[in-house]
């Protein structure tokens, strides 16, 4: 799994410096990241705070891993038939 570039609290530390009336291209270059990734960053974790976004990660890894379960399963049942 690809390991993240930023954590979490700087992640939510950019989306407030934005919310404090920073230009988002002068805070995008001065992070080196992507107007497309900061837009993206506001969509997914716009509003929460830092332990709101390790809990929504946690819960996106823990679906990921049922998701890889449940195709297991399905492909044993599929190999039984």
């Amino acid at each position: 799994m690809k390991r993240a570039r930023f954590s979490e609290g700087q992640i939510i530390g950019a989306l407030k410096e934005a919310e404090a009336a920073a230009k988002v291209s002068e805070l995008c270059r001065r992070h080196e990241v992507s107007d497309a990734t900061f837009y993206a960053w506001r969509s997914k974790y716009g509003g929460l705070e830092v332990s709101e976004m390790r809990g929504l990660r946690r819960l996106e890894e823990e679906k990921r891993r049922l998701k890889s379960i449940v195709a297991d399963q399905a492909l044993d049942l599929r190999a039984l038939k």
